[in-house]
């Protein structure tokens, strides 16, 4: 089984990444924080207060996501514009440090796995929770004001200033909360793709990949 494991913060070009790494491997691809946000978004869309450490960590067992490829239905609704929005961005570091909420999507996100035989999976705790053993843990980084220019790009309603402030705010969020926090395994493969272009990212992973293989 060929688990790749991505971890970093947000605007650190993991998705891009992944998704090109996927394809050279010939290995599906699972984007792990767009089900955090799906459950994000099923829970303000029933009207729940996402710090409702209790309801919230109900509800995500009872939440149908599907990730693709081209795009996440949320019990049965195409979220995929949704759940990029300011508003689940603002809430997601608070449902994605939930243990019962996180105790579930890793249930999910190895049984994905496991019926795929692998894949490349991307996300904050791929390599140090999910995925310990995987074949090679990669942790993605880049100048913080990189990761702003990037994710301001993608949330075109918000400007550079606003995009900035959230991400240093999920960076503290997500570095300390008490259950998986992101943290770079000691043996994760760290790649600063401040300035580089993907195409080359990608052949230094692929060639790491190949290299330990």
């Amino acid at each position: 089984m060929r688990v790749i494991a991505i971890d970093g913060p947000a605007g650190s070009g993991k998705s891009t990444v992944a998704k090109a790494l996927a394809a050279r491997l010939g290995l599906e691809y699972l984007d792990t924080g767009a089900m955090y946000r799906s459950v994000t978004f099923a829970a303000l869309r029933r009207g729940i207060d996402p710090g409702d450490i209790d309801v919230v960590g109900r509800m995500a067992a009872d939440v149908a996501i599907d990730v693709r490829p081209d795009g996440v239905v949320v019990d049965g609704v195409d979220a995929s514009i949704e759940i990029r929005g300011p508003e689940v961005s603002r809430a997601v570091s608070i449902v994605a440090a939930n243990p019962a909420v996180r105790a579930e999507m890793v249930r999910r996100q190895r049984e994905w796995v496991a019926t795929r035989g692998g894949g490349v999976l991307e996300g904050r705790d791929i390599g140090t929770v999910v995925f310990p053993d995987a074949e090679l843990k990669v942790y993605l980084t880049a100048d913080p004001e990189v990761r702003a220019e990037r994710r301001s790009k993608e949330v075109t309603d918000l400007d550079y200033e606003t995009v900035a402030a959230d991400l240093a705010r999920r960076d503290a969020l997500d570095q300390g909360r008490e259950v998986s926090p992101l943290a770079e395994a000691d043996d994760a493969f760290l790649v600063d793709t401040t300035g580089l272009r993907v195409e080359d990212i990608i052949d230094v992973i692929a060639a790491r990949v190949s290299h330990d293989g």
